[in-house]
C-alpha cells in the first residue's frame, strides 16, 4: 500500500513559477510530521513501471546515461532547476533530499546501496559547472548525490516526457523568456531493478517517509536491525 501525507489542497498541485501568489504554508517535507512514519517494511510499495533511461551530462560535462546513474543502486531522483524560485517546489526536493542524505548515515548498511540524483531541466541555465557548483552546497562527503544536466532544451524533453513532467518556460509580454519555468514537482523513488516505487508531490515529500520507504524496497538487503 502506499502511503502519503495528507493533501494539502488543491492549490498546491498547480505548477509552480514565478509570478503565481507564493503558498502561505511550507510544504510537509520542511517540518517535523505532526502523525508517526509508517513504520519501515510494514507495508509494500509495488511497481508502478519501469524508469526510463537517457543520455545526460555528468558534472564534468561527459554523456552518462540515467541508467549508468542507477547502476545497482536504490535511487532518489528529483528534476529541478537551480533558479527556481518558489520554497515549495525545486527547493523543497533539494531540502528533503538533504535531510534524507543525513538520515542515511546513521544506516551505514544503506550507505553504498542508495543514489540520490538532482536532473536539471534548464540546460540553458544549468550547465554541468552551475550544477556542481549548485551540489556543493547540500552534498556530503559520505553520501552518493550527483548532480547532472542535458545537452539541451531538445535532449532533456524527451526524458521529461517519459517521467511525465511537466515543465513550460515562462515568457512575458513580449514573447521572450522570463527566466522562470512551470512545473509540477515530482520525485521518483527507483529499485536496483530500475522499476518506480513511489512518486513524490509536494504534498507528501517528507524525509521521514522517503527513508521508511527506501528502507522498505531495501527490505531482504539489509539486517532486519536497520
Amino acid at each position: 500500500m502506499l502511503f502519503a501525507l495528507p493533501a494539502m489542497g488543491a492549490g498546491e498541485q498547480q505548477p509552480h513559477h514565478k509570478g503565481a501568489d507564493q503558498p502561505q504554508v511550507l510544504a510537509p517535507g520542511y517540518s517535523a510530521l505532526t502523525f508517526p512514519a509508517p513504520a519501515a517494511r510494514s507495508y509494500s510499495l509495488p511497481s508502478l513501471g519501469a524508469a526510463a533511461d537517457a543520455v545526460l551530462l555528468d558534472s564534468n560535462g561527459a554523456p552518462v546515461t540515467l541508467h549508468a546513474l542507477y547502476d545497482d543502486k536504490t535511487v532518489v531522483l528529483s528534476f529541478i532547476y537551480t533558479s527556481c524560485p518558489d520554497v515549495n517546489g525545486c527547493p523543497l526536493a533539494t531540502f528533503v533530499l538533504s535531510q534524507v542524505q543525513q538520515r542515511l548515515s546513521s544506516h551505514e548498511s544503506l550507505v553504498d546501496k542508495v543514489r540520490l540524483i538532482s536532473v536539471s531541466f534548464d540546460p540553458v541555465n544549468d550547465s554541468p559547472e552551475v550544477m556542481t557548483d549548485y551540489g556543493r552546497n547540500f552534498r556530503r562527503h559520505d553520501i552518493d548525490w550527483r548532480f547532472v544536466t542535458s545537452e539541451s532544451e531538445a535532449r532533456i524533453a524527451p526524458v521529461l516526457d517519459d517521467y511525465d513532467q511537466a515543465v513550460i518556460r515562462d515568457i512575458g509580454p513580449d514573447g521572450e523568456p522570463i527566466g522562470t519555468m512551470s512545473h509540477i514537482l515530482r520525485v521518483f523513488l527507483i529499485d536496483r531493478k530500475k522499476n518506480i516505487r513511489n512518486i513524490y508531490s509536494p504534498s507528501f515529500l517528507h524525509p521521514d517517509i522517503l527513508l521508511a520507504d527506501i528502507l522498505t524496497v531495501t527490505a531482504g538487503e539489509l539486517p532486519t536491525d536497520q
